[in-house]
């Protein structure tokens, strides 16, 4: 019964796992935007594309929003999993490897 149960709760998880990375995402969006804010005092970070801002800006904006974006999804992923693992007595992922 158990073996069941846990082959069937990754599938019902995914549901869950999605609506919490698009939070994620979104949470992690708008903490860059006020960390951007408060690092060089401007609404707009660089975009990769933006023909006046020099490579330095764009490479420090790109690294800061990759930094905050992966510690906003670890952060809500882990507190996901341990919350249906507190619910269902069972770890939402496969025993080995991770999500990538």
């Amino acid at each position: 019964m158990a073996k069941s149960k846990k082959k069937k709760l990754p599938l019902a998880y995914k549901p869950i796992g999605f609506a919490l990375g698009w939070t994620s995402g979104t949470v992690a969006g708008l903490a860059f935007q006020k960390t951007w804010k408060v690092i060089r005092h401007e609404d707009n970070a660089p975009d990769a594309l933006d023909r006046d801002r020099r490579w330095g800006e764009i490479l420090l904006a790109a690294a800061i929003q990759g930094a905050i974006f992966a510690v906003v999804r670890s952060a809500v992923d882990r507190a996901g999993a341990k919350a249906i693992e507190r619910s269902t007595g069972v770890w939402p992922a496969p025993d080995k490897g991770g999500r990538d």
